[in-house]
This record gives C-alpha cells, sequence and structure tokens, in this order.
C-alpha cells in the first residue's frame, strides 16, 4: 500500500503588477511504497518544498488529489505521520520539553497519557535529554534541527515527512541526522524527505522521486535508477538535460 499517493497536482502563484504568474507545480504525480526511505530531490526552487506544503494543506493547490494510507487527509491520519519544515518556527522562549508538550497536546490534547515516557525516548534519540530543561534561545542550531526532529519522531509515527533536515549543519550534524534517520528505518517507519543533496539519497533511500521545474522526472526504486545511470549527479544532470530538451 502507497502511505502517500499524490496525482496531478497543480499550483500557480498569481504574479504582481507587471509580473507574469508562476506555474510552480504541474500534473506532480508519485507515490511512497510503505516501509521504505524515499528521497525527494531537486534544485533549489524545483517544487520541494511548494509540494510537501500543500500535502498538509499549508498551501492550497490549483487542483489534485492526495491521499494519506488510502485516503483523504483527516485529524485520524494527522496523528500518524511526523513532519518537521524546511524552517520550523521554534519558541526561543520554551524549553525543550515544554516545545515537545506544545506539540503533544496539539497532536492528542489530553486524551494521550504518556507524553513523558514519548518525550524521553525522541530526546534521548536525538542526543538531546540532558539538554531537555534549557531554553531553545540557547540551543546552537544544530541543537535546534534535532529539537525540530524530536517532536516529529515524538508520537512514533507511521510516515515521517522532513524537508531539508540537514539543511545548513556541519559534518557532524549531517552525521548525526543521518543516524537518528537510520533508527527510524529500522523502526520501520516510512520515511520522506527532500534535499537537494544527491548524497543523502544514495546513503539513505530505497526509493527515489526526482522533481524539476515543477515536473516529476523520475519515481521509482533508486537502485534501478543507479544501475542506468552510475551516479545520482550524472542522472539528474541528463533527466535535467531532457526535461530542458538539452539532450
Amino acid at each position: 500500500m502507497a502511505v502517500l499517493s499524490i496525482e496531478k497536482l497543480n499550483k500557480t502563484f498569481k504574479g504582481g503588477l507587471f509580473e507574469k504568474d508562476r506555474h510552480v507545480l504541474r500534473d506532480v504525480t508519485f507515490s511512497l511504497p510503505e516501509g521504505q526511505t524515499s528521497g525527494f530531490v531537486g534544485s533549489n526552487g524545483a517544487g520541494k518544498t511548494t509540494t510537501i506544503k500543500c500535502l498538509f494543506d499549508f498551501i492550497r493547490p490549483d487542483s489534485g488529489q492526495i491521499n494519506f494510507f488510502g485516503a483523504p487527509l483527516t485529524s485520524e491520519s494527522k496523528t500518524r505521520i511526523g513532519y518537521l519544515p524546511e524552517r520550523p518556527y521554534l519558541y526561543e522562549f520554551l524549553t525543550g520539553m515544554e516545545f515537545l508538550r506544545l506539540h503533544w497536546n496539539l497532536c492528542y490534547g489530553s486524551a494521550m497519557k504518556d507524553f513523558h515516557e514519548r518525550a524521553h525516548e525522541a530526546l534521548k534519540k536525538v542526543d538531546l535529554f540532558e539538554a531537555r530543561d534549557r531554553r531553545l534561545r540557547t540551543y546552537s542550531k544544530g541543537m535546534l534541527q534535532r529539537i525540530g526532529i524530536a517532536q516529529a519522531i515524538l508520537t512514533r509515527p507511521d510516515l515521517l515527512i522532513l524537508d531539508e533536515p540537514m539543511s545548513g549543519l556541519d559534518p557532524d550534524g549531517r552525521a548525526m541526522v543521518k543516524d537518528i534517520l537510520r533508527e527510524e528505518q529500522k523502526r520501520g517507519v516510512s520515511l520522506f524527505f527532500s534535499s537537494h543533496l544527491l548524497q543523502d539519497m544514495e546513503e539513505l533511500c530505497t526509493h527515489l522521486v526526482v522533481i524539476n521545474r515543477g515536473q516529476i522526472l523520475y519515481d521509482g526504486v533508486l537502485s534501478s535508477f543507479m544501475a542506468e545511470f552510475q551516479s545520482l549527479e550524472k542522472a539528474f544532470s541528463v533527466l535535467k538535460g531532457k526535461e530542458e530538451g538539452r539532450v
């Protein structure tokens, strides 16, 4: 079963008085297999973040169908999804634990009673347990990225969607985030993360979705893709060339 399926998603942003409309997504269609790690790769401005924002209705698409676990998004299915935006807004006056409590209450309210167990588990996974009572304003950039991941995995989601989770991190921070994602893979979580860094895809993914200028160029098994092109860097260059009429 596909944990996420998107069919013919279109989005146009209206231009200003002297600007043309921007057709950002053009019949975007792809699906994510259950239990696998899917990479969403494309150049900056290719449409990755716009697509992800459309998934949660942060941006209203012009047309298209989006299904999670075989049906449109509902309040119940939202509890099965963890999400980290590209630029998360973190309330710097909160402590790490308070930040996680805020997200827990938004997801469950007071219906679930095991917050502390889940919070401690998430904080230990991202190596922030000792910093749990520090205010976020005292966290480094890498720590802020990890507390964002902690809130995404807090509810033990079945599907984890991360938008550029390693953007701007130093090598140590990138390595730690990759280790966290590998732990989630072992738990059987379906992972979907975007990046413009092809090395991340090669290291972590089994499935690949390639987007360029708002159009899907490839949706399928990563190993088949690699067998044809040997490297993602070469493949992405060839696919872009074909789509833009250079090859």
